[in-house]
């Protein structure tokens, strides 16, 4: 049963339309992945749903009754609470029956109420119903099924006097959904809920999303999780969505099927005007030549026919092709062993964050580091690079490495946030500006970003940069901590694609399954302290430590 219908709707930002006439039904059970580039309106189309955004023309209609939930992208939690006191904050209904309670005890209190005996009568009856009301929502199961929602969250008691000034992105986002989901509402928008998020989080959110009673509709560039809780799949690109039945991967294969027909279909068609046009001209060159009124009626006859196709929309499109970064990881051969920690500890003060660490990454090894939030894998990043020197053990780099480093807090741009990418790549490797200029358009910035600050960029450009910089550095051993964060799908299956073809080692933290199931062929686990390590992509790893 459909629950919200968005019937030709168009939303215009800054003077452009971002989507024209779209329309869109949504059903009470549906679990709906969200995809498309960044910028494409993601974000807003959600925003239009729960009216955050009014479209400029066309209608959204909700079934009377229907409640909507929105998880945003950016979450902030006020300072100086507990993890516990954000998730038990009451929601609007239940916070309002909660101060009507408040204010009748207030009033019990008063001797001019309770010393008269009808106003006392009135105020008790009063109280009575606002108790109920207050029942009715839920207010007395409430701190039990907050927590209870907490646990399936991947909380434990130990977490609730967390402050939230103290908590990660992906656990501000986890606390704001338990908040959300308490009220149950039948539609649930989550924008980007798997952000920052380690694996085991992760793993918490698609159990939690496939048991959610209601609909569920998603914004995420991880393509594990669409691959794990979706039935369908919404394109939005080109101002148009689409709908794809099945997961991530089977929409995947559906839309290049779709691609290859097209191409198919637009390469016949064009190949039969081409015989239209050339019987065209000769027909006419006859008649002109033999003054000839059949041959000049039958290239009538063609023109319009050529003219019916175009009128009726008949003519197949050449498929279009994205706007893909241009990156290229060539790579080199250097020492044959890349990287060497040898019973390597590190720690803070009293804190130990490993212990007794070995690791062995050889030239074209592709070797990815997972593990809990906290657990040492930036400082692991760290002690390579020489920004730290272990408490104990020995630390190599091989003499014929370079070391091109992706920061997953984008540190490698730091110094320069109030410069220019065009700053930044000629600082790196000296060119024209026009060469330079010809270089970042191919990671998809425009002519008037490449002289702008790169302090007022979004965390997807700052990624493309820092890709750019380290393709200008030819390494041979890449570093990269977190490298699809806040790419969209398409720059991550670019990157993947670069990655393929890199002739050299890579060492990748990553809670992104999917790229590591396609991009390394070992997994060192850091974790409890110690460093496991297991033959294969991430799929392999959960077969080989018994977690399927």
């Amino acid at each position: 049963m459909h629950i919200i219908n968005l019937d030709r709707i168009t939303i215009n930002h800054a003077g452009r339309d971002i989507f024209t006439n779209l329309s869109w039904a949504i059903g009470d059970r549906d679990r709906i992945g969200l995809v498309g580039p960044n910028g494409v309106g993601k974000s807003s189309l959600l925003k239009a749903i729960t009216g955050e955004v009014q479209p400029d023309a066309g209608t959204i209609s909700i079934q009377r009754g229907v409640s909507v939930g929105y998880l945003p992208q950016d979450v902030t939690l006020p300072a100086g609470h507990t993890l516990l006191d954000e998730a038990m904050t009451l929601p609007a209904k239940l916070a309002q029956a909660d101060a009507e309670l408040a204010r009748l005890e207030h009033l019990l209190a008063d001797p001019a109420v309770y010393g008269d005996a009808g106003k006392l009568e009135r105020t008790l009856a009063a109280q009575e119903k606002a108790l109920e009301r207050f029942e009715q929502l839920g207010g007395l199961s409430h701190p039990a099924r907050v927590k209870d929602l907490l646990a399936r969250l991947g909380f434990t008691p130990d977490d609730y006097d967390l402050p939230t000034s103290g908590l990660s992105g992906g656990q501000k986002k986890l606390v704001l959904l338990a908040r959300l989901a308490v009220e149950m509402p039948a539609v649930l928008l989550l924008d980007e809920p798997d952000n920052h998020l380690d694996l085991n989080a992760k793993r918490y959110l698609e159990a939690f999303i496939r048991n959610y009673p209601g609909a569920v509709i998603i914004v995420s560039h991880d393509r594990y999780l669409l691959d794990e809780v979706v039935t369908h799949i919404a394109e939005l690109e080109d101002g148009t969505l689409e709908l794809f039945p099945g997961n991530y991967t089977a929409y995947a294969e559906e839309r290049e099927q779709r691609r290859l027909r097209q191409q198919q279909m637009f390469i016949a068609q064009q190949k039969r005007i081409s015989q239209i046009e050339a019987f065209i001209h000769e027909a006419e060159q006859k008649a002109k030549a033999d003054l000839n009124e059949r041959w000049a009626r039958q290239a009538r006859s063609r023109r319009k026919l050529l003219a019916r196709m175009e009128d009726n929309g008949e003519i197949v499109e050449r498929v279009s092709e994205r706007r893909l970064m241009g990156l290229e990881l060539n790579g080199w051969r250097g020492s044959t062993k890349a990287v060497e920690l040898s019973q390597v500890a590190m720690g803070f003060d009293d804190d130990l964050l490993f212990l007794d660490v070995n690791l062995l990454v050889r030239h074209g090894e592709r070797v990815g580091v997972i593990g809990p939030n906290g657990a040492g894998k930036s400082v692991l990043f760290k002690l390579i690079l020489g920004q730290l020197e272990p408490l104990e053990g020995v630390v190599k780099i091989g003499p014929s490495c370079r070391v091109g480093y992706y920061s997953q807090e984008h540190q490698t741009l730091a110094g320069w946030l109030d410069r220019s990418p065009l700053e930044r790549v000629r600082d790196i490797k000296p060119m024209g500006e026009g060469e330079a200029v010809a270089f970042l358009l191919k990671f998809r910035f425009s002519y008037e970003q490449v002289r702008l600050p790169i302090g007022g960029f979004s965390g997807g450009e700052r990624s493309r940069l820092q890709l750019a910089c380290i393709m200008l550095q030819n390494p041979n051993l890449l570093l990269l901590d977190e490298p699809t964060n806040n790419l969209d799908i398409p720059s991550v299956e670019v990157l993947e694609s670069a990655l393929e073809e890199f002739e050299g080692a890579i060492l990748a933290i990553s809670h992104d399954r999917y790229f590591l199931d396609r991009t390394v062929d070992r997994v060192a686990v850091l974790e409890g302290g110690s460093l496991r390590q297991y033959e294969g992509g991430y799929t392999d790893y959960l077969a080989r430590a018994g977690r399927l």
